[in-house]
């Protein structure tokens, strides 16, 4: 067994190693679209820039969007007591401003957060999260989302979002504008830059997939270490990990989740969805909660 602090390490070292590999793999994408494609280094960076402000504004105005979205409302502090009270507790041991609360009116448990950064930052909750658990289930919740908040993890995911959509978008148009342009394959180097331009062109149909699939094995890394994050603040792993097991058996389906907010919940919203394998596993954006169990169950 490992205890809470070394949990929260590990799961901030693997989530690191992650990242740094993932802008490694974007900065060698944009690398191979200048020199194999045969497009200069500033149209690339044009595409870069103008890819980043279409994604940019997204993510600066993800929050409201979200709630437009999930159709979700101000929560009230009588009518939501405990989640109000269990909100301010667990901002005050954190250390950071109580971020705004809101309310999806649907029966299914569930809960995410959402935010640039600890001052613009918001907690939602379903009415069937707060009926559904217990005031310490509901603390484990409440303080798993507020460890998303305090990591930075909207932020880090808004970020990784971005770099996602540049990908895709450039992708695509190095696709469309491959036959103009200067290409190194016509500059006397024969086979081999044949050979080259078309590897070229196999990455960037193939970099939107790899760059979906870091993305996600973030998403996945970032629950863990709220998990952690959260068993932390609380010194209670054991009441997020009832909450979890009470809202994975829940079958209900989130009526106001979709694909775009998915990867937000704490639990994904679509329960009705079975994979199976490591395979069908790379493609999930939570981490399989029997996992997430296990491990707070394993902390001292």
């Amino acid at each position: 067994m490992i205890n809470v602090y070394e949990q929260v390490d590990r799961n901030k070292r693997n989530s690191t190693v992650i990242m740094v590999l993932f802008v490694v793999f974007v900065t060698f994408f944009f690398w191979i679209l200048s020199r194999l494609l045969g497009y200069s280094l500033e149209t690339v960076a044009f595409g870069f820039i103008l890819a980043g402000l279409f994604s940019f504004s997204s993510f600066w105005w993800g929050d409201k969007i979200i709630l437009t979205i999930s159709g979700a409302r101000p929560a009230d502090r009588k009518r939501d007591f405990n989640f109000f009270t269990v909100a301010e507790n667990l901002s005050l041991a954190a250390q950071i401003p109580m971020p705004k609360l809101y309310v999806i009116e649907d029966t299914a448990p569930n809960a995410f957060a959402a935010g640039r950064d600890p001052r613009h930052a918001i907690v939602c909750a379903t009415t069937g999260l707060l009926e559904k658990l217990d005031r310490t289930e509901l603390e484990g919740v409440v303080a798993h989302e507020i460890s998303h908040i305090r990591n930075y993890d909207s932020r880090l995911m808004g970020i990784v979002a971005i770099l996602v959509g540049m990908v895709a978008l450039l992708s695509d148009w190095a696709l469309r504008g491959a036959g103009f342009g200067r290409r190194e394959r016509e500059d006397n180097r024969g086979s081999l830059g044949a050979i080259l331009f078309l590897l070229g062109i196999i990455l960037v149909l193939l970099s939107p997939l790899v760059a979906q699939l870091i993305q996600l094995a973030i998403s996945r890394r970032r629950e863990f270490l709220a998990d952690a994050s959260a068993a932390l603040l609380t010194r209670y792993p054991e009441g997020l990990a009832r909450a979890l097991e009470k809202i994975s058996k829940d079958r209900e389906p989130l009526e106001a989740a979709n694909k775009a907010t998915a990867h937000l919940y704490i639990i994904n919203p679509f329960k009705n969805q079975k994979f199976t394998g490591w395979f069908a596993n790379l493609f999930n954006t939570h981490p399989p909660v029997e996992e997430r169990i296990k491990a707070l169950r394993e902390m001292v």
